[in-house]
């Protein structure tokens, strides 16, 4: 949200924003894509044009809940996961993250792929759990129990393949971490 000649935006502003964005969350959880503008104004007990100004289209909308989900998952990752000194504790923790979030919140994951055409991380967000994913690599490498040429496109594939089990209610996603990780180990 601008605000003019560099001023904090009021505090009921920020307290709109944040409650609608909130709400939007929980309606796109609930309902996936056929939320409206209208539906979340409702529900946030606000007016629509409360809505608009923070969010002046539905995809802007979708797009804040999004990043808001993946900042989730990095503050997770951040917090939990970095400080834990088993490199695969580490790995597990972060897809683990990254399953319960898509199993969570499906309905937020068909927002966003009907809004986007696709459900990945991006901008700043996206590019903060890419260098996550790295360290961690790094860290598995260093110590010995991550193969040399495994990279940060491989965790990402299996991260993705997370995300579709767990939004999918394919299978067992948390078994396919431990398969998966068991693919990321050195070569005997």
């Amino acid at each position: 949200m601008s605000t003019s000649a560099g001023r904090k935006p009021r505090t009921d502003a920020e307290r709109n924003r944040s409650r609608v964005l909130q709400v939007a969350g929980e309606l796109f959880a609930a309902r996936g894509d056929a939320v409206q503008m209208a539906d979340v104004a409702k529900a946030a007990g606000v007016g629509i044009g409360t809505v608009y100004r923070h969010f002046p289209t539905r995809q802007a909308l979708v797009a804040a809940v999004a990043e808001e989900r993946f900042a989730g998952i990095l503050r997770h990752a951040r917090e939990e996961c970095l400080s834990l000194p088993d490199t695969r504790q580490a790995l597990v923790g972060f897809l683990d993250a990254i399953g319960r979030t898509h199993e969570a919140g499906r309905g937020v994951s068909g927002a966003i792929e009907a809004t986007f055409g696709n459900t990945e991380p991006s901008g700043e967000v996206g590019a903060q759990l890419l260098d996550i994913g790295e360290q961690l690599l790094a860290r598995g490498q260093a110590d010995g129990t991550v193969r040399g040429d495994a990279g940060v496109s491989d965790l990402y594939m299996i991260a993705g393949a997370v995300a579709a089990l767990s939004r999918n209610a394919v299978g067992d996603w948390r078994r396919f971490i431990d398969l998966a990780l068991d693919g990321l180990r050195p070569q005997r």
